[in-house]
């Protein structure tokens, strides 16, 4: 489950929630007038207010599901109205006047336990005008209970209002922590474990999100560091991960945080140096090649010379959205610059004629 899915299952409930509400209600409204208590037939104002206006709110939110109505308000002024069709009937009763004031209630109870059984809110609203005035209407030897019929949901409806706040929270809870997971996972597959770089996957996810040219232009380096396998031979394959581990961070210190570095190959990286100058795209280059060869870690490349890891740098600079091109023309100018020696740095054919 996504957070989306996550508000979409809220919103479903809501809705569920205000049709059953206005459903209920026009079911009731109509029953009063076909079927009344007592037989005493009142098409009120506030009945037929009720109809209509539960009709009218129906067919509104089908036709418009992804506007919202404040239930709170709506359940208020739905309360008022059957409060106010009560207090118009009990005047024309002439008996079992303290019956009919229970069975009222007990009605609209009903109405609001059935829709509104997650949002004590809503369910008070509607239901406190009419407990107000059956209380108010009735003789003091049914206070008792009508506060009884009132209490029992209310209580009901408080207890099941704070487990479901608790399972929400909970449910909130391992959502986060889900999609916390998933996205550090997600992270994971765009890195490289060992040097922390991008991978290809994640470089290529950083190249779908490149920004546009502003000042400047952007420029591909490919880096090799030079006779590595001579390295992972003398010293051994730990000693060439420390050393990958190393060279990978000098890469990162050397450029700007919205530059892009990862790591191409075993031991070839790719900078993508974002909205820069060739000069400072040039400085950027002899700043990387300075800072690996001054981490000072051995290398013997063959029985009589010993020195530092070094590494050779290719530029290209990167036109248009076609990296494979500018890739292309770095490794190109990468094999010259390891076939002229170590330690280098050659410009792709364009960039050395500027």
């Amino acid at each position: 489950m996504t957070s989306q899915s996550w508000r979409s299952l809220v919103n479903k409930k809501y809705q569920l929630s205000l049709r059953l509400f206005l459903s209920l209600n026009a079911a009731s409204a109509l029953f009063s007038v076909t079927n009344p208590l007592y037989s005493v037939r009142l098409l009120s104002i506030p009945l037929f207010a009720i109809f209509t206006l539960s009709i009218g709110l129906l067919i509104w939110h089908w036709k418009n599901k992804k506007r919202k109505i404040n239930i709170p308000v709506v359940s208020a002024i739905f309360g008022l109205l059957w409060a106010w069709q009560i207090t118009a009937k009990f005047s024309l009763l002439t008996h079992d006047q303290a019956t009919y004031l229970v069975m009222a209630l007990l009605t609209v109870l009903f109405i609001g336990s059935l829709a509104f059984v997650s949002n004590i809110k809503a369910f008070t609203l509607h239901s406190l005008p009419t407990f107000v005035v059956c209380l108010w209407l009735s003789n003091h030897d049914s206070w008792l209970r009508m506060a009884y019929s009132f209490a029992l949901p209310m209580v009901a409806i408080g207890i099941h209002h704070v487990l479901q706040r608790r399972n929400d929270n909970f449910a909130q809870e391992l959502l986060t922590r889900l999609l916390e997971e998933r996205e550090t996972l997600t992270d994971l597959t765009l890195v490289d474990p060992l040097t922390g770089l991008y991978n290809r996957r994640g470089l290529q996810t950083r190249l779908d999100n490149l920004p546009t040219v502003e000042n400047g232009e952007h420029f591909v380096l490919l880096l090799d560091i030079d006779h590595f396998k001579a390295y992972n031979d003398h010293y051994g394959h730990m000693m060439g991960d420390q050393a990958l581990i190393r060279v990978s961070a000098a890469i990162r210190d050397a450029v700007r945080s919205r530059d892009i570095v990862a790591r191409f190959g075993g031991e070839e990286f790719m900078v993508l140096l974002t909205n820069i100058s060739l000069e400072n795209a040039r400085l950027t280059a002899e700043r990387i090649r300075q800072k690996v060869y001054d981490l000072k870690i051995p290398h013997m490349f063959n029985e009589s010379v010993a020195t530092n890891v070094t590494i050779s740098i290719g530029i290209a600079i990167f036109e248009g959205e076609d990296v494979e091109a500018a890739l292309e023309k770095a490794d190109k100018a990468l094999y010259e610059a390891k076939h002229m020696g170590r330690n280098n740095i050659l410009y792709s054919e364009e960039l050395q004629t500027t």
